[in-house]
């Protein structure tokens, strides 16, 4: 049987006062259907961080994995960019 790939989003940090737990805001733009601008939309997943490792506004990769807890079902995978 072959493995499904996992899906992975690009977010930026929001929250880290949890142990081992980062809110992770996803921002995607959505064409609107008849008038044809750019609208943004934002998603805030819950993401597990095992290392206590991401700051508030750094940019991170999540991929998503069983559920953890209620509302955990992403895994910090990289942080891609430290804020200053």
């Amino acid at each position: 049987m072959a493995e499904k790939t996992k899906k992975t989003r690009q977010g930026s940090v929001i929250s880290n006062k949890m142990d081992k737990s980062v809110v992770v805001l996803v921002e995607r733009k959505v064409r609107h259907k008849l008038y044809g601008k750019y609208i943004r939309r934002n998603v805030k997943y819950m993401a597990h961080d095992e290392s206590n490792s991401c700051n508030i506004g750094d940019t991170v990769l999540i991929e998503e994995c069983r559920p953890l807890s209620k509302n955990k079902r992403w895994l910090v995978r990289s942080i891609v960019e430290r804020s200053i």
